[in-house]
């Protein structure tokens, strides 16, 4: 659960600019050492100003114009629950909601993948899997894992079926999803 995701040259792509400023945020993992330094050493190769911004050691002061200064964040996966609880504690929610305002390119794996979504199907508290309320900045549901996790198809379906989740997408291993907004509507 630890890799760094899709191929990475896509969010380059994204961004549009040949030196990008990427920021790493690893919450969902309880920021574990070993998952930023995976972050910094896929992106030794890239023409980029990788960073990383971590809630459980030292935490930059202005949360807000850090993140802001970023072309591209990226959130990793692990307990998505958890993740939205520190962010909401943080106020991170709304800094990127502005971000994401801003034009800044939000990006993530897993948890880090449904977060943006109103909802997501989860696995943050055992057995079953359930539907977690999340950021609200894309509508509808999110399931990653869809072909990696033998219970997510059935599950997603189940939630689906018992309306205890919105329709959505559900993402397979290794797959992204890109999306737009209009000019003006974020």
């Amino acid at each position: 659960k630890e890799q760094m995701g899709p191929d990475w040259d896509v969010l380059i792509l994204l961004t549009m600019i040949l030196v990008f400023a990427i920021c790493f945020i690893p919450t969902a993992s309880s920021d574990t050492d070993r998952y930023v330094a995976n972050f910094y050493a896929s992106y030794a190769r890239l023409s980029c100003q990788p960073s990383h911004l971590t809630l459980f050691s030292r935490t930059p002061a202005d949360l807000r114009t850090y993140l802001l200064e970023k072309d591209v964040i990226f959130d990793g996966g692990g307990n998505t629950r958890s993740m939205l609880a520190a962010w909401r504690d943080w106020e991170l929610d709304a800094i990127l909601r502005k971000a994401w305002q801003a034009g800044v390119v939000l990006a993530g794996i897993s948890a880090g993948a449904i977060c943006w979504y109103d909802q997501g199907e989860t696995d943050s508290v055992q057995v079953p899997l359930l539907s977690l309320a999340c950021l609200g900045f894309l509508p509808g549901s999110c399931c990653p894992h869809y072909d990696g996790e033998s219970d997510r198809r059935s599950s997603y379906h189940s939630l689906l079926s018992d309306a205890e989740i919105s329709l959505g997408i559900a993402l397979d291993d290794c797959a992204a999803a890109h999306y737009e907004a209009p000019c003006g509507s974020m």
